[in-house]
């Protein structure tokens, strides 16, 4: 019979040790490989300015970049592993210069607590992906903005409550996910200025008895600033995150609405688009099927990252002030949603370089009613009181004698809707610069 966990009885001390190990650094290390080359980064700037107040000598500090250069060449080789019984990332770097300096690497340290370490880690972490995220986002939006401008021209119904509404254009559906693409671009500025802040000299929580110099660090690291109050430094920690959540679920939020229109709209009831064989998979049985699986995932990805950010909040929202161990589970739940939400963005945009949109949908006798409201205004424009044109209209259709007027299809045709792409461009490219 195996032993619980929590079972006291017939373990050694040894083996208490290795359970207790494997349970509360659970999937850390694999996480913590992420942030290797950004520990060395803050490894850098820290020693640099401790050499600045005499904690390391001038002589011992080229020795020590020397070995941090050898270790980011490790890291970007794909040679650097954290060794058995070593607990992460940062002691793996702290152990491989011990190992090669001697007393020299045991100085790095100084003036600085793990908690700091690691929210440096993160933030530079956290601050990269989101600069790779933001192009991912200027990627689509040009790609969507594209193909808005190619097919303004040709005109799809509108729906509202799933019915059949009033007239659009291909022009304004690719145009209103590009537009919705700058308010997630908010989003994720605003995480991004959150995250940009240096926390390097909070130690613990509660600062230093060293006279470090913050401010040379925060240069060091180009960060725009830092996190001035010691306590609020560490109080970052899951913060942070769950801005950067906040922001991929904002993004995930846009994707799975276009990912829902797209596998609508390839559905044979509808026929609007449709996409090259290789992006799409048949079924085991029907010959016919052209199944929208990209579009699917995409759809069925981004509804969970729009969960992340409850998920941080569950996780963080009853912690007081001070760091807790439950704060390293925040990797597990943000990193590989980042991962996520970049491939969700390259592969919609890959994808969509390939759509196929059909002509002249509105054609088709089932869309005749969209121009209803169009009869109401022609009234209207001639005179006819609003009220009395709509009940006009209204009766037409009830007695099936309802008619467009003649050449309304055509007088829409580039003309549904003011597609302000100029505009929408002129408003992303001033979110995107802001940047730095």
């Amino acid at each position: 019979m195996s032993k619980k966990l929590w079972q006291k009885n017939n373990l050694s001390e040894n083996q208490h040790a290795a359970l207790v190990e494997k349970f509360t650094i659970g999937r850390d290390a694999e996480f913590d490989l992420q942030l290797a080359k950004y520990d060395v980064l803050g490894n850098k700037a820290h020693v640099k300015m401790l050499s600045t107040i005499g904690l390391i000598e001038e002589s011992e500090l080229p020795k020590i970049l020397d070995e941090l250069d050898n270790i980011a060449l490790q890291i970007k080789e794909g040679k650097f592993v954290i060794e058995e019984g070593i607990e992460d990332v940062h002691s793996q770097i702290e152990f491989q210069l011990t190992q090669k300096l001697g007393d020299i690497g045991k100085k790095i340290h100084s003036a600085r607590s793990r908690n700091d370490q690691v929210l440096v880690d993160i933030k530079l972490f956290l601050k990269n992906e989101i600069l790779e995220i933001k192009d991912l986002v200027k990627n689509l939006f040009q790609t969507l903005q594209k193909l808005s401008n190619q097919h303004q021209d040709k005109l799809i119904p509108g729906y509202t409550h799933f019915q059949i509404a009033m007239p659009s254009s291909f022009g304004l559906w690719f145009g209103a996910y590009a537009e919705a693409l700058i308010d997630d671009l908010e989003m994720l500025l605003a995480a991004y200025k959150i995250t940009n802040k240096n926390p390097l000299g909070s130690g613990a929580g509660y600062g230093s008895s060293f006279p470090i110099n913050r401010t040379l660090t925060t240069e060091l690291l180009e960060f725009e600033t830092l996190n001035y109050n010691v306590v609020y430094a560490q109080m970052t920690r899951g913060k942070s995150e769950k801005t950067l959540a906040i922001a991929i679920s904002a993004i995930a939020h846009t994707l799975s609405k276009l990912a829902y229109d797209v596998c609508l709209y390839m559905n044979q009831n509808f026929g609007f688009i449709t996409f090259p064989d290789t992006f799409t998979t048949g079924s085991s049985i029907m010959p016919h099927k052209k199944n929208p699986d990209i579009f699917e995932l995409i759809r069925g990805k981004c509804n969970i990252l729009q969960g992340i950010p409850t998920e941080l909040t569950l996780l963080t929202n009853n912690l007081p002030s001070g760091y807790h161990r439950e704060m390293q589970l925040t990797k597990e739940v943000l990193f590989p949603a980042i991962n996520t939400i970049k491939d969700c963005l390259y592969i919609t945009e890959y994808t969509l370089n390939h759509i196929q949109v059909k002509d002249n949908i509105l054609e088709d006798e089932k869309y005749q009613y969209l121009f209803s409201v169009e009869n109401v205004n022609d009234l209207v424009l001639n005179g006819v009181s609003f009220r009395d044109a709509y009940v006009q209209v209204g009766q037409s259709i009830e007695n099936q004698n309802f008619e467009p007027h003649k050449n309304l299809n055509h007088k829409h045709e580039g003309s549904i809707g003011n597609l302000c792409n100029e505009e929408i461009k002129e408003e992303f490219s001033k979110v995107f610069e802001k940047f730095k």
